[in-house]
């Protein structure tokens, strides 16, 4: 299907605006995936919150120009998708590394994060990332740890004095 210059320039308007709010990038080969496959992926995408699109290579690369996403722009080479993460740099790698478990078709090709471009061994660490509510919950649990040893600490004298008169007054009663 041929494009005029309006789509074409429509296309690199979104992608650019979509490029620019994302942290994370990932450019994947998608020869040999069948349509209900590729639509199982942007479903699963979808769900995610996760913006998944097939554009042509010379309108990628006019997207991804100045952006921190620039350093893919050499690499965009054959037909490949793009996936850009929402506002948690790992959520497009879940994405992904989910799907490529069941269709080993799908091979990815280039990972960026925050303007570097990645190996594409950092795929699993990339999805390994926790969310912005995970890692708040994880920093939520290492602030209260001291705070619950400190009280642990300070009742624990009236707890050995508690146990000391149950002891004594189990011993009178054995007696």
């Amino acid at each position: 299907m041929s494009l005029n210059f309006e789509q074409k320039k429509a296309i690199v308007e979104e992608v650019a605006g979509i490029a620019a709010q994302s942290p994370s990038a990932i450019a994947a080969e998608y020869i040999g995936l069948n349509v209900a496959e590729i639509s199982e992926l942007r479903k699963k995408a979808r769900e995610a919150g996760i913006y998944l699109k097939v554009v042509r290579n010379t309108l990628a690369k006019r997207a991804l120009e100045n952006t921190s996403f620039d350093c893919m722009r050499e690499g965009l080479v054959g037909p490949l998708l793009l996936a850009f993460s929402n506002d948690e740099p790992g959520s497009a790698a879940k994405v992904i590394r989910d799907f490529k478990k069941d269709n080993e078709k799908l091979v990815v090709k280039l990972i960026a994060s925050e303007g570097r471009l990645l190996d594409v061994s950092d795929l699993e660490r990339l999805a390994q990332l926790p969310s912005l509510d995970e890692a708040r919950s994880m920093f939520l649990g290492v602030l209260k740890a001291p705070m619950g040893k400190l009280v642990r600490v300070l009742a624990e004298p009236e707890a050995k004095f508690a146990r000391l008169l149950a002891a004594r007054s189990d011993l009178q009663q054995a007696a």
